[in-house]
């Protein structure tokens, strides 16, 4: 039973009997666990208040070999986020980031995307309206294509010929990116202003000048999360997310 110090988000917190906590967390070199927190609900608990959805620190975990529940031993803070709580678009957006990694995140460490999703939750955690929405939804896409999901922009998915970046195409969600209208005749148009917003946030980039087209953006998200990630079981913070939205 190794006792090793990781970098972790938390991702999900929750009650174990009257005294102790469950928790998700995403560590920089351990990937995702689980990990039981004993006491951490006790009034004099050594944790605090610190084991909270979106804090960071540096966790004490005994890592027990061929099981799924750890121990925590120990955690030091190091970013609360605590205006997370304030803001219910800041709220839906990082619980949505959570929920993308619960899903997908493997025991297999991946330093890009903790790092990814860490410098996220920090931008929206520090972000204002109407800049909120966009750190959301730049953070959401960047941890996608991380995952291995990105969407095809450059060439029609149906036919693979390229694109030219000026040019207006369509959406096929389902098909996993842009369409020419040969292709696709019918269906929302995308406008290429908005075709280089999304290649810029998938890569990483800030958007230059005003964020425009959010409906259209709101959309892409939503269409593409539900035919590529959702796999019958929808996103419950995409939901609210699009509710804070409109």
């Amino acid at each position: 039973m190794p006792l090793v110090t990781a970098r972790a988000l938390i991702l999900q917190a929750f009650p174990y009997s009257d005294t102790s906590k469950i928790l998700r967390i995403y560590t920089l070199r351990h990937g995702l666990r689980s990990a039981i927190a004993k006491g951490a609900l006790r009034p004099k608990s050594r944790f605090g208040g610190m084991l909270e959805p979106f804090t960071e620190g540096d966790a004490l975990l005994y890592l027990k070999e061929g099981h799924d529940l750890h121990t925590l031993s120990g955690f030091d803070l190091l970013r609360s986020r605590q205006s997370l709580g304030r803001d219910l678009i800041a709220f839906a957006g990082a619980s949505l980031l959570a929920e993308l990694l619960l899903r997908f995140g493997t025991e297999e460490p991946h330093p890009a995307l903790y790092e990814v999703m860490s410098h996220s939750l920090d931008t929206i955690a520090n972000s204002s309206q109407p800049q909120t929405e966009q750190a959301v939804l730049s953070g959401v896409w960047l941890v996608v294509s991380l995952l291995g999901y990105q969407p095809e922009l450059d060439a029609c998915v149906t036919c693979g010929r390229a694109l030219d970046p000026q040019q207006s195409t369509r959406f096929h969600a389902a098909a996993g990116g842009v369409a020419c209208a040969n292709c696709r005749p019918h269906g929302r148009a995308l406008e290429a202003s908005v075709r280089h917003d999304l290649r810029r946030m998938l890569a990483g980039e800030p958007i230059a000048g005003t964020f425009t087209r959010r409906e259209t953006h709101r959309l892409l998200l939503q269409t593409f999360l539900t035919a590529h990630l959702a796999h019958d079981h929808p996103f419950r913070s995409l939901d609210l997310l699009m509710q804070q939205l409109t």
